[in-house]
């Protein structure tokens, strides 16, 4: 983000306690199970930048509760299906035998954003080892949160997404629109004609070496979600308001996926 003020963000230069009160005005629950899909350019200034913004969600969470970040490398996959942009066909196996083997220990995320690094990378925090959709967690429930995601149905319902579900958790989209919203997915699994995919990636195996994988799963769709988030905010279940600079949105996860379930099973069609 730029370490500078934009015009448009009129209050002091937002920091750790100032979030903090607006995360608590918003609904944020102390004690809570909270996935958080973060982009800090419309938050504006921030005294120590995503540190304090990670700190100000620990604060509004209290000691008792659970931040889940998304940690994907969505780069980690099949370079037949790249899209942007695509790869030309003959470097497909030469990326397929040498893209590095999943670490959750040192992978970095990719394009989740730097407030899903810093949580990451936080001393303590845990992580999922999907390939693909790994998920980081810091706080009381993090290992239950995280602790065995299936390569199958890897945003199904023994994910993160339906350990939180489990929970009774939170979503955050904070500067975000509803295409952001991960747990949307978990919807997509209960649709009983949900198209399946054929996925791969590289992965580290237990001698250290790496291999690639495939497996079969639910072929996941985010291009409606937006309309989708639009239709579940007309109903009054969301929270909206602003997080420093940032509109947000604060939602219960069963709320949304629910919702999602009878969304798609009525506005999708086979």
């Amino acid at each position: 983000m730029s370490n500078h003020p934009s015009e448009a963000d009129a209050r002091l230069p937002h920091t750790r306690a100032s979030l903090a009160a607006d995360l608590l005005a918003l609904g944020v629950r102390p004690g809570s199970t909270l996935l958080v899909h973060a982009s800090l350019k419309p938050v504006g200034y921030i005294a120590g930048g995503p540190h304090a913004l990670v700190l100000a969600l620990r604060d509004a969470l209290g000691p008792d509760g659970t931040l889940v970040v998304p940690t994907h490398t969505p780069d980690n996959s099949d370079p037949a299906v790249w899209q942007a942009p695509p790869v030309p066909a003959e470097w497909w196996p030469v990326i397929r035998d040498n893209m590095p083997g999943f670490d959750p220990a040192v992978t970095p995320s990719r394009w989740m954003g730097a407030m899903a690094e810093v949580v990451r990378t936080w001393p303590g925090a845990q992580r999922s080892d999907h390939p693909q959709v790994s998920f980081a967690a810091l706080g009381r429930l993090a290992t239950e949160v995280v602790y065995g995601q299936p390569r199958s149905g890897m945003l199904g319902p023994d994910s993160p997404l339906g350990k939180i579900y489990g929970l009774d958790g939170d979503v955050l989209l904070l500067g975000v629109g509803h295409d952001s919203n991960t747990s949307l997915h978990l919807a997509e699994y209960r649709q009983p004609s949900a198209p399946n995919a054929r996925l791969g990636a590289a992965v580290q195996t237990a001698d250290g070496d790496r291999e690639w994988v495939w497996w079969e799963d639910v072929d996941l769709d985010e291009g409606d979600f937006e309309l989708l988030g639009t239709d579940f905010e007309a109903t009054g279940a969301a929270r909206v308001g602003r997080v420093g600079g940032a509109l947000s949105r604060l939602m219960s996860q069963r709320a949304a996926v629910d919702f999602a379930e009878r969304w798609m099973a009525e506005n999708r069609k086979p």
